[in-house]
């Protein structure tokens, strides 16, 4: 195995937007660097299960049904 060719791992702490902080080992930055998160999953939709936008793919299939469900592709 090559030798020196893995970056450093060092402990840092992460602050999360709520200003809670915890350590971790991480490659990013210096030994005892602070790394601070804009989005954590404290505070984004996607972890917290907030407003979601749903498409309406109903009207859709509906007009694909009306211009195409006439033809006939398969075998009968």
């Amino acid at each position: 195995m090559k030798q020196n060719i893995h970056p450093d791992y060092h402990t840092i702490t992460v602050q999360m937007t709520d200003g809670t902080t915890y350590q971790t080992r991480s490659t990013w930055g210096k030994e005892g660097d602070t790394l601070l998160l804009e989005i954590d999953p404290t505070t984004h939709p996607a972890w917290t299960g907030g407003a979601q936008k749903v498409l309406d793919t109903g009207g859709r299939v509906a007009r694909f049904n009306r211009r195409f469900g006439g033809l006939s592709l398969g075998k009968k």
